[in-house]
């Protein structure tokens, strides 16, 4: 069953409630980000960013924005439990994943592992085990749910998606020979559908730009772009232009050392035809 709503509508999620707040509050008051800067002595964009979930901020300006406010110690608790929230990290992703069904185009840059729009059902469950998940009922509804994701690319109409695969992606393979044989066919295949176009960045194209962050950009239906960047231990939705804007000239010199689309096809083509004569798998 889908979780209850809360009967505001607004997020149940600590750290998301508390952007919800600050925004709300601030239309009842009737003021601009800037207008509430001056009134507080705050730069304004630290405002904006705390409404759109990128900062808590610190416990002073919850302090100074329920005195403004005249909320109590409203914000300051919300503050607090926004603080050691655990499933932050959750729900930005819940929501990129919501625009990613939106999204017209997609780009993408992976530098180490298989993008989750293009794993086989063995490598997703791989990565999740990876990740912590136990074999049983949530480990098997989070690959199914990882399945069910990949039908954005094969749908009618689905988005233009173009990842471009450090070389790396590649060179870790999963324990099982078959079942990475299997992984590499399907990147294949889905190379050649007329929405998709993989690009492998070499080995000897040396240190470039994004080297260690997972990016996506999400070209949406209104004509704005936002971005998803990612590192082992979090992820942040930029949906700001300029903050959005630096990390697409990354990409666009990322994509200047990649292998052409043909040249990325023979590279994944010659990998399958040496994967047979891969050493025995080590258990």
């Amino acid at each position: 069953m889908p979780p209850r709503r809360a009967i505001t509508g607004r997020s149940q999620e600590p750290r998301q409630r508390f952007a919800d707040e600050l925004r709300l509050l601030r239309a009842t008051k009737g003021e601009s980000l800037r207008q509430l800067g001056a009134a507080l002595g705050w730069d304004w964009s630290l405002f904006g960013k705390m409404e759109s979930g990128q900062t808590i901020g610190s416990p002073e300006v919850a302090q100074a924005l329920d005195q403004h406010y005249g909320t109590g110690d409203l914000l300051l608790t919300l503050w607090e439990l926004a603080a050691g929230d655990p499933t932050q990290f959750k729900e930005r992703y819940r929501r990129y994943m919501a625009l990613e069904t939106e999204a017209t185009g997609i780009q993408k840059y992976s530098p180490s592992v298989v993008p989750g729009l293009l794993q086989t059902k063995a490598y997703a469950e791989r990565m999740l085990i990876l990740g912590g998940f136990a074999p049983g009922a949530e480990l098997d509804q989070q690959v199914e749910a990882r399945m069910n994701r990949r039908d954005v690319l094969s749908s009618d109409g689905g988005p233009q998606f173009r990842a471009i695969l450090d070389e790396a992606v590649f060179r870790r393979a999963l324990p099982d020979r078959e079942e990475w044989q299997k992984q590499l066919k399907h990147l294949n295949e889905a190379a050649n559908q007329r929405n998709v176009t993989l690009q492998v960045l070499p080995f000897a194209a040396g240190l470039c730009e994004m080297s260690n962050t997972d990016t996506s950009f999400l070209r949406l239906s209104e004509g704005r772009t936002v971005a998803w960047v990612e590192t082992g231990y979090d992820g942040k939705l930029v949906e700001e232009n300029a903050g959005v804007e630096r990390l697409q000239f990354s990409y666009d010199r990322l994509r200047d050392h990649a292998l052409s689309p043909r040249e990325s096809a023979e590279f994944i083509q010659r990998l399958l035809e040496e994967a047979p004569c891969l050493p025995l798998d080590s258990k």
